[in-house]
């Protein structure tokens, strides 16, 4: 039984034995690329693949930018006194001479008043003065009273005559400080925040405005370039000097602080004189029509300058990847075997590099499944249209 027993064992060994010999030549048969006659054959992966050829588009350098109006009209306060009256709300639409604030006008109103009286005291003076000339002028004339008291007489005219002058600028004046009382719009504009409140004590030394008037139908967008991007600007741009390469600037868009592209577009008006030295960079102005009232002052945005690329090929991004520093793709050969490239970029859209180095039209890229792929693979290429790429990733 037991001789029996170790019989089986023995067998079992063998065959375990033989199972992992059988295993081994397997895998060395693999490894050294020479299979056995049961081993499989994978198929070279089917990987989609597009044709890369020449194609205008249009770049764009954009820009942090501020948003004002074409004219922002701080309005304080001519006089001294308590608000009695706001006419207007924060964020409303006024017209040019709309009452916007009343001070209480009453001392001023007084002022007035006195001023009145005071011309009338002078001019019933001026009047007695006349007199007396009237009356001496005929005395001296006959020499019955010297011509010193004539001259005395007429020195207290030409006095009472300028008191009448003297009162009449003060009632002016007082006319004047009253009509500050009333506090109107200087021109059509949006009113901006309000800090005082009715019963404020308000004067000319306040520090803060009442309020401050936008005029928006059109509006001023600030930004600036920096050293190297003015540089950039100015190798391109047509134009002899700065100002003809300004003129030259087709029209910017407006990326509004939603992301969405403002309706409207501005022009290039402005460029400063030099470079702010705390930054190093230097400025630029852009007028929008603002028709809708959307653009606000204070508001932020980015600028657009459009650039439109002739002699370069656009390359989806996602058939590309990144390795040291460069940016890379996969080319295929006649053989259908893939090689990888590293290319040049000028520019970028959302979903496209524009490339200038590297690929030359005609040439085919693995469009995805890079990750799979090395120097060499043969791989199973499917041709996309240049139609259905376009459907599905704009230019």
């Amino acid at each position: 039984m037991r001789t029996l027993r170790n019989a089986v064992y023995q067998q079992r060994n063998i065959l375990f034995l033989s199972l992992i010999a059988a295993l081994a030549l397997y895998g060395c048969s693999n490894t050294e690329g020479n299979p056995g006659a049961g081993a499989m054959t994978m198929p070279p992966p089917s990987l989609p693949v597009i044709s890369i050829n020449n194609t205008p588009a249009t770049t764009y350098q954009e820009f942090t930018a501020s948003v004002e109006g074409t004219k922002n009209i701080d309005i304080r306060p001519q006089v001294d006194g308590y608000l009695d009256k706001i006419y207007v709300d924060e964020g409303a639409f006024v017209k040019k001479g709309q009452p916007l604030f009343k001070i209480n006008s009453r001392p001023y109103e007084e002022q007035l008043n006195n001023a009145k009286a005071t011309i009338l005291a002078a001019k019933a003076n001026l009047s007695n003065a006349a007199i007396n000339v009237s009356k001496l002028e005929p005395l001296v004339k006959n020499n019955v009273v010297s011509d010193v008291q004539l001259r005395s007489a007429q020195a207290a005219y030409d006095a009472a005559k300028a008191s009448v002058e003297q009162a009449e600028a003060s009632a002016s004046n007082a006319r004047i400080s009253l009509g500050y009382a009333l506090i109107s719009a200087p021109f059509d504009g949006y009113i901006g925040r309000i800090p005082f409140k009715i019963g404020s004590l308000v004067g000319r030394n306040d520090a803060q405005p009442m309020t401050v008037v936008s005029e928006i139908k059109e509006v001023y967008v600030y930004f600036s370039m920096s050293e190297g991007d003015f540089l950039n600007f100015t190798t391109h741009a047509n134009g002899k000097t700065i100002e003809e390469k300004i003129h030259g600037i087709p029209p910017v868009e407006l990326q509004l602080a939603d992301k969405s592209i403002y309706q409207a577009k501005g022009k290039i008006e402005l460029v400063e004189g030099q470079f702010d030295k705390s930054t190093g960079t230097i400025s630029f102005r852009a007028v929008f029509p603002n028709a809708g009232g959307l653009l606000r002052s204070g508001s932020t945005g980015r600028v657009r300058i459009p650039r439109v690329n002739s002699d370069v090929m656009a390359v989806p991004q996602q058939a590309t990847y990144d390795l040291q520093d460069k940016v890379y793709v996969f080319t295929v050969n006649d053989s259908n075997k893939v090689t990888p490239k590293p290319i040049g970029i000028v520019g970028q859209t959302t979903a496209y590099y524009l490339v200038n180095k590297g690929l030359k039209p005609g040439d085919k890229i693995v469009f995805a499944g890079m990750d799979r792929l090395q120097d060499g693979t043969l791989i199973n290429p499917q041709v996309l249209s240049a139609d259905s790429l376009l459907k599905a990733l704009p230019l």
